[in-house]
């Protein structure tokens, strides 16, 4: 089965619909004498005149009409599901992000969200490393890299990391010389994060890391968080993986911030920038990583 030209049977449809070639013109933004062509290749496709002129009046003849009740329809249908895949459903958002930043950062706050937007039925999907970015996993991503060229990208936040302790540490520390009363007690070490991140973290703070301090490596933030909670040592964390209770639990040792390069960015089609549902979730976003990076140095006087 031949198809008509699909250019020419959407013309034919805006100008049965409009009942006007002028008009038709208009509303494809393109000119008068561009629908006229298409119609004559579709006449022509079809070996049917599917207009007819009485002075200034135009009509469809009677091919010409059912040929519209046969295709307006599923042109309509073609439509819709093409803004479907391109845009996604109206109302539903799906958002795909680390796992840990989820859990630690995004699930606390999502009443926040749902709140200020109920119109939008906001769905998290979880990931442990680099996303495939697929409409087939979410409709916009949290990553911690920049995309392909088809995609935009806001930058949410620069990660720093600074060093945290459970409070029963903290009383036993805080009224000694820093750092050097953090070296009678465990460093946790994340392996994943960086590489010799005390060391670094030293190094940025212009002073050695003794070779007789303890280190306990981890292989995520998560668990040297829960191990700093359980007082068995001192970590680096950033403020975006501690959640309530953490910050409750956690005293933030006042010293120095090192920055570990990775940002994470909010990842979507660029075809979909101006999605409504879209625009009002990054610019949730953007607050609500503002506050984050806004918070002041919290320790016990």
């Amino acid at each position: 089965m031949k198809l008509p030209p699909l250019r020419a049977v959407q013309y034919f449809d805006v100008v049965a619909r409009l009942n006007s070639f002028s008009k038709a013109a208009e509303t494809l933004n393109v000119t008068q004498s561009a629908v006229s062509h298409q119609i004559r290749l579709l006449e022509d496709f079809l070996g049917e005149s599917l207009f007819e002129r009485q002075g200034r009046n135009l009509q469809l003849t009677p091919v010409g009409q059912r040929y519209y009740d046969d295709v307006s329809d599923p042109l309509q249908a073609i439509g819709r599901a093409s803004h479907q895949v391109r845009e996604g459903e109206s109302g539903q958002l799906r958002l795909a992000v680390f796992s840990s930043l989820a859990v630690k950062w995004l699930m606390p706050q999502l009443a926040d969200f749902r709140q200020k937007h109920p119109e939008i039925d906001l769905s998290l999907e979880m990931f442990a490393d680099h996303p495939n970015l697929s409409d087939k996993l979410a409709d916009c991503f949290i990553i911690d890299f920049e995309p392909g060229k088809n995609y935009q990208y806001d930058l949410l936040y620069h990660e720093y990391l600074y060093p945290v302790c459970s409070r029963k540490i903290w009383q036993q520390i805080k009224d000694k010389p820093l750092p050097e009363a953090m070296w009678d007690y465990p460093l946790l070490s994340v392996t994943s994060l960086m590489e010799n991140d005390w060391g670094q973290w030293c190094k940025l703070g212009g002073f050695p890391l003794p070779n007789t301090v303890k280190i306990h490596a981890f292989s995520h933030m998560l668990l040297a968080t829960e191990a700093a909670r359980y007082e068995q040592g001192i970590t680096l964390l950033n403020y975006y993986f501690m959640n309530e209770i953490d910050r409750e639990q956690l005293v933030r040792i006042p010293m120095h911030e090192m920055p570990t390069g990775d940002s994470l960015y909010f990842v979507y089609k660029k075809h979909r920038a101006r999605q409504p549902d879209i625009v009002k979730l990054g610019r949730w976003l953007q607050q609500i990583s503002a506050q984050g990076e806004s918070q002041p140095s919290s320790h016990d006087k």
